[in-house]
């Protein structure tokens, strides 16, 4: 195989839902998942593994979920491992577990360390071949196309040449389509990397892909270097998660592809939006997005005062190594207006809006964008909210309700069936008066807290106008606390995902007070609903 990236196709493997999940303190939805594919799919990637449906309910059930996505460029990926030592590949629980999760492509990991085979799964080195190419022929023959993670390939290859390389050559000799040459330690340097992966390629007849850890700092200078000596698959996750220190960063290893090595992994087009799915991405973690992240962070591109703010005022870009709109991001300090009012007006056509706007309105939302990003607001990820902020800044916008006054009362009611515990039921009560047009409507309702109480309240005065709002149920609360340096008085930013059984959508609110800014989030929602799918 020609070592020569620049006439090579390179794939894109993304590994977020499964390796990446591997991140302390990182959880996500179901739904959050499914979106993540979407917005994968979108950016151009090529694989996309879903995790090992055998795991949990929520891996198996995702398999199930995403048969339904209409998907145009990536592929679905189940994860697994090969057979136990000893038995048949036929009746493995593991082999059986992918094959039904119905995937095009299927995952399996394997050791390539002959000490690992020794010490961890305690079988002979033959025994470690054979369960390899078993698992391998199974699905190929069943119509998979079959991935091997060569498991613990780099420390592998430096106690043993030999039998690492034959781990590769009995996964590609029964069938595998690519090899992947894990890093799974991640503290491989980068001149004992190319010298494994150059042995490789030439051992193989297949692809060879690459996936690094990131506990030596290395993951995404070294699977750019193993691209560049022969590997054609990169396995990486969205913002560099996952176990430990992290996995490679997909969104830099795009970047860096497509800009530092001249590979068209994606379109132009679609580079353009990197910035926006690793936001996205952050906000339905629940995590701040990284503003020092390369190529997508809000520092990436920033410049104090001084000798750059000086040079780029002659010359933009004097001090950026690549165009920030690129990869969807802006140079601070001279941010270029009619970039930012393109990035209003492709936001629009991208949800679908009916919205037209000339210059001078784009211009209006940018800045009343900006008022709001600075109380905490972020749209990114709540397209709801900005399509409403875009119609409220236009002028002659008329909401279909208002929230004139509000009062909430929460007590802590003693249970005497949990004396022992010590527990106690928290409720509350809420009070509101909702004007549609000239109609005043005062209702009250309870909840099992001020947000459930607030919303509960609000819907059951509307309802009356507008019946169709009944359909509507909250299916994500986050809260994520601004700054955190604030104390109790930090500020909070509500992101909240509704859904009315046939469209989802977000929005957000952001405040000192954790219950307007619940509010804010779910007035949004109402009122987006009304503007958009009411009959």
């Amino acid at each position: 195989m020609t070592n020569d990236s620049t006439t090579r196709t390179v794939y894109l493997y993304d590994t977020t839902l499964r390796d990446g999940l591997g991140m302390e303190g990182l959880s996500l939805s179901l739904e959050d998942r499914l979106t993540i594919v979407q917005h994968l799919d979108e950016l151009g990637v090529h694989y996309i593994e879903g995790g090992y449906p055998g795991s949990n309910a929520t891996d198996a059930e995702f398999f199930e979920r995403v048969q339904d996505l209409t998907l145009r460029t990536a592929r679905l990926v189940a994860f697994g491992s090969t057979r136990r030592a000893g038995g048949d590949a036929a009746t493995d629980a593991a082999i059986q577990a992918v094959y039904r999760a119905n995937t095009p492509v299927v995952t399996l990991v394997g050791k390539s360390s002959a000490s690992q085979v020794r010490d961890v799964i305690e079988t002979t080195e033959e025994e470690n071949l054979a369960m390899i190419a078993d698992s391998v022929r199974f699905l190929t023959e069943h119509g998979r196309e079959v991935v091997f993670d060569a498991e613990h390939f780099f420390d592998g290859y430096a106690e043993n040449p030999a039998y690492a390389l034959a781990t590769l050559r009995a996964a590609a000799e029964a069938g595998a389509g690519t090899v992947t040459l894990c890093d799974t330690n991640g503290g491989t340097m980068p001149e004992a990397l190319v010298l494994a992966v150059t042995a490789a390629v030439e051992a193989v007849d297949c692809h060879v892909g690459i996936h690094c850890h990131n506990d030596a700092d290395m993951a995404v200078a070294n699977t750019l270097l193993a691209v560049q000596h022969g590997a054609t698959q990169v396995q990486a996750c969205l913002n560099g998660w996952g176990e430990r220190c992290g996995n490679a960063n997909i969104v830099s290893v795009i970047a860096n592809l497509k800009l530092k090595l001249g590979l068209e992994v994606v379109t132009d087009e679609q580079l353009q939006r990197l910035t926006e799915v690793s936001h996205i991405a952050s906000e339905l973690a629940n995590l701040a997005p990284n503003s020092h992240q390369p190529y997508v962070g809000a520092s990436a591109f920033a410049h104090k005062a001084g000798l750059h703010v000086a040079a780029i005022t002659k010359s933009a870009g004097s001090y950026t190594h690549v165009d920030p709109l690129s990869v969807g991001n802006v140079e601070r300090v001279l941010v270029s207006e009619l970039a930012g009012r393109r990035n209003v007006i492709q936001k629009l056509r991208e949800q679908g809006t009916d919205i037209e706007l000339t210059d001078e309105q784009a211009r209006d939302v940018l800045e009343r964008v900006k008022q709001q990003e600075s109380r905490g607001f972020q749209y990114e990820s709540a397209e709801a909210s900005f399509e409403l902020l875009v119609r409220r800044t236009l002028g002659g916008y008329t909401p279909p309700f208002d929230l004139e006054d509000f009062m909430i009362v929460e007590r802590r009611r003693h249970d005497a069936s949990r004396e022992r515990t010590g527990e106690s039921e928290m409720q509350a009560e809420a009070m509101v008066k909702v004007r549609v047009g000239e109609h005043l409507t005062q209702t009250a309702a309870d909840g099992n807290g001020p947000v459930s109480a607030l919303d509960a309240a609000v819907r059951r005065a509307l309802v009356e106008s507008f019946p169709g709002l009944q359909k509507i149920a909250l299916r994500d609360y986050k809260v994520r606390i601004i700054n955190p340096g604030g104390g109790a008085d930090a500020a909070v930013r509500v992101l909240v995902e509704s859904t009315d059984g046939v469209h989802l959508w977000r929005t957000v609110g952001a405040s000192t007070d954790v219950v307007e800014a619940s509010w804010l989030a779910l007035q949004d929602s109402y009122e987006y609903w009304l503007a958009r799918y009411r009959d």
